[in-house]
Formats: structure tokens, sequence, C-alpha cells
């Protein structure tokens, strides 16, 4: 049953791997040692080897030999323990804020969706399903608290001082240095039939998915037959739509629509593809050329101004938890991690 693998690679291999290190290391009976203390938190040696070993079974299955994978992994051993380093300064802070039910709203929120779209009536069974194939729900909420956190601090400290301290002076000057960047871009809106794979034939499935195709080329109403056959979500209410998007925006973060609809004009049907859930048979519903005309959006400019000084902001912002926090670091691992965890420091030092 092909449920759940849209969880993706990264999440099963964390769990694979979180396993498999703790086997070896009761086998060996390997005394753990502080690495790094961090305020009242400590990064152990344990964690750190567990974080590479699911780096390499990553890379692995990514198609890179075990030795070369445990080469590279070795030799940005520094680099992450200097992350470790900075997450957990981020969930120190995040403790501070008083944002943890909130991390932890959105990871309920997220595993209720997972239920609800394999029409599961209990997280139970949605957590049955997942052991079945291999994936360890409580080791997946832990990757997931992990991002959350880091987000949500970043978003409320970082991000949001940054987009809202631009006053309306500034965005129209910032805008008129940079009209080409706000350009309109070609943009496309597109609905889709979507048929889950759920433990179906899956040959079955793709030769129903390429006679829909060959039914709506030759006239059969779209929405009549997303409401007939699609198992997307919300399916009476949304009728399949998918919404607006620019073309730029589809080829960076969703490639195969991008690629689906790559020629395909106002009205016609792209080629099925499938994920791993399922077959997506997109219609293109409209599309608007791009332009060279300018036009000034709030937003957009406050977004673009964001990204701008958003890289460098965060370097700031975790310097100075660093400056405000406890951290020692053992010295066999001192040479390897201090020039990375501290090189913003230094240069900063450097240029005054």
């Amino acid at each position: 049953m092909k449920v759940l693998k849209y969880i993706g690679f990264v999440a099963i291999s964390v769990t694979f791997a979180a396993s498999l290190a703790f086997a070896q290391e009761t086998e060996t009976k390997v005394i753990d040692e502080v690495v790094a203390q961090v305020n009242d938190g400590v990064i152990t040696l344990s964690s750190i080897r567990r974080e590479m070993k699911e780096i390499v079974d990553s890379k692995v299955q990514e198609g890179m030999k075990r030795e070369d994978a445990e080469k590279f992994v070795a030799e940005k051993q520094g680099e992450l323990i200097a992350n470790l380093i900075n997450e957990e300064l981020l969930i120190q802070k995040a403790k501070e804020l008083g944002i943890q039910s909130d991390v932890e709203a959105d990871i309920n929120a997220r595993f209720v969706q997972i239920m609800k779209q394999y029409n599961m009536k209990t997280l139970d069974s949605l957590y049955v399903e997942m052991n079945k194939q291999g994936v360890d729900p409580q080791s997946l909420r832990d990757v997931w608290r992990k991002q959350a956190t880091r987000d949500r601090v970043l978003q409320r400290e970082v991000q949001s001082k940054i987009y809202w301290t631009p006053t309306g002076k500034d965005l129209k000057e910032y805008f008129e240095k940079n009209k080409s960047r706000f350009a309109k871009a070609e943009s496309v809106t597109m609905s889709e039939i979507f048929l889950k794979f759920g433990g179906k034939d899956e040959t079955a499935l793709r030769e129903k998915a390429k006679k829909l195709v060959a039914d709506l080329r030759g006239g059969l109403d779209f929405t009549k037959s997303v409401l007939e056959n699609s198992e997307g979500d919300d399916i009476p209410k949304t009728k399949g739509s998918l919404g607006s998007a620019s073309v730029k925006d589809l080829e960076a973060q969703y490639p195969a629509y991008a690629k689906a609809i790559n020629g395909v004009k106002v009205g016609g049907v792209a080629e099925p593809f499938d994920d791993d859930i399922g077959i997506h048979i997109v219609h293109v519903d409209d599309r608007s050329a791009a332009s060279s005309e300018a036009t000034f959006d709030e937003e957009a400019v406050r977004v673009a101004i964001m990204k701008d000084k958003l890289p460098e902001a965060q370097k700031i912002f975790l310097a100075k938890l660093r400056e405000d926090s406890l951290i020692k670091i053992n010295e066999t691992y001192r040479p390897l991690v201090s020039p990375i965890l501290f090189a913003d420091e230094r240069k900063t030092k450097s240029d005054k």
C-alpha cells in the first residue's frame, strides 16, 4: 500500500538511522560524552553520531556510495556540530518566547491532514499504517518539531521585523530602483484530477488516467470528470482548482507541474504524471503572459526587501544568541567547531 510515501526519504532515513545508531551503541556499550554545553542544554556524542548516520543514509538513497557519503559527512562534522548548537539555541529561545504550544499545534495539524487525506478515522490508525511502512511517528514528530521551532523563532524574531520596518517612503524608493523585479511574470491557472494509488493496481490506474485524458481532449467536461473521478481534498467545493501561480514559481517549487503544462494552451489537458501517492491530470484554465510593465504592490515590495536582508539578519540574530549564551565546547572538538560557529563574530570584530 503506497500510503504516506510523500513524507519523504528523509523522514524514513531519520527513523531507520536513529534505530540503527541506537542498536549499535547498545551492542558496543559506548559511553556517551558531552560535546558541547549550551546554557542548560547539552549536545552529546550519541546525538551527533545519529545525525551523521542519518545524513549518510540520505546520501546513499540519493545514489552516493556509502564510503563516499561517510567521507563527506566526516569532513562536515565541525559544521554539523555548529548547526546543532545553533539549533539548541533556537529551541531554548522558543521556550523563552512561549511558542512550544503553537509548534505542537502545527505538528498535530499536519498529522490530522495526512489522516484525512488517506481517509483514516483516527490518528492511531494512521500511526499503525506508518509503522507498517517503517516510519516511526515519534521520530517524524521530532524532526518536524525542530523544523517548526526554527521556522517560528526566525519568523517572529527576524522575518517579521524586517518585513514591517520599511516606511512608505522606503518602499517607494526600493520599487523605483528595482522596477524590473516587479514586472508582471507569466502566470497560469490550473485544475486537476487526482487519482490515488492507495493499494490499487497501478497499471490499471495509469490506463484509466490515459483514457480520461483522451476523453477530455475529445470534449468530456473537465469539471464533471473531476467530480466523478478526482480523489483530491474537498472536491465538491474546490472542483479540483489549484489556483494561480507564476510559471517561474512553479518551475522552482513544483517542477513536475511546470513540465507537464509546458506548451499546453488554455483549455488543454496535460499528459498525466505521477508521484509517490498518485496520478495528476492537469487542466490549464487560463494563462497570463509576462509583461515588462512594473506595478507597485506593497506586499510584494516588502517581501522583496525581506528576501534581500534576511540572510545577513539571520546571521546577526544567531550571533547575538551565541553572545548572550554560555557555550562550552569539548576541547577535542573545539578546533573543528569554533572556526565555523564563531566565524561571523570574528568577521564583525575584524571589520571594526
